[in-house]
């Protein structure tokens, strides 16, 4: 597992917490796994530079192992090991038709991710177990946001509409635009979140200037 950055532990998706909207509506940040007291919250896995991108678009393939070493040893240099969702991943970003040395259970392929051909991007990856009506923090990514979900739905409001994720319809973000999520439904959402982030800039910044409509509720 890769050490995770300062910059994306302070900055990355700020999400509400139950207890913090019952005592101040304050929101909480996504802390490193390592800090886990429970499961409820955004928690960071991991962080693992990318490299150069040259292609105008990349996919995020997910690929699960019987075990971290199993999966470790099918790893290639854009791949990042992790646990999540009591699973044990491989998570590459790669062209939509490559595939993992070692085989395991191909679970999906998530694109395409649209880049900048000639900047080089850092994969971060985040573990969110959300119960229905839990919001972010107005926010924006500097390079393109997906979600692989589980469980329960999520609905992303941006200037443009609404983008929904849920089980079997994976969902991807833009790079720029503001953004605020809300967690829908009657179910809780459990998902896999990946910034494929701007090796240079932080994964994500608050945004003051925009204002949702309130469109997911």
């Amino acid at each position: 597992m890769r050490r995770v950055r300062a910059v994306a532990v302070a900055l990355t998706c700020s999400i509400l917490s139950s207890a913090a909207s019952a005592q101040s509506g304050g929101f909480g940040v996504c802390k490193p796994v390592a800090q886990r007291t429970q499961e409820i919250g955004c928690w960071i896995i991991a962080e693992h530079a990318v490299g150069r991108i040259e292609a105008p678009n990349v996919y995020w393939h997910l690929d699960a192992y019987p075990s971290m070493a199993a999966a470790e040893r099918a790893r290639g240099p854009r791949g990042t090991v992790l646990r999540a969702l009591g699973r044990s991943w491989l998570m590459t970003i790669e062209r939509q038709d490559w595939r993992p040395k070692r085989e395991g259970e191909h679970v999906a392929d998530i694109g395409p991710l649209v880049v900048k051909p000639g900047r080089s991007y850092a994969a971060l990856f985040m573990e969110a177990v959300t119960t229905p009506g839990m919001t972010s923090a107005v926010h924006r990514h500097s390079g393109p946001e997906a979600w692989y979900t589980t469980a329960g739905e999520t609905c992303l409001e941006t200037p443009s509409g609404t983008i929904i994720g849920r089980a079997g319809a994976p969902a991807i973000v833009p790079e720029g635009p503001p953004m605020y999520l809300t967690a829908i439904g009657s179910e809780t959402r459990r998902a896999i979140t990946l910034i494929l982030h701007d090796a240079k800039r932080a994964p994500t910044t608050e945004e003051h200037d925009w204002k949702p409509k309130g469109l997911c509720k």
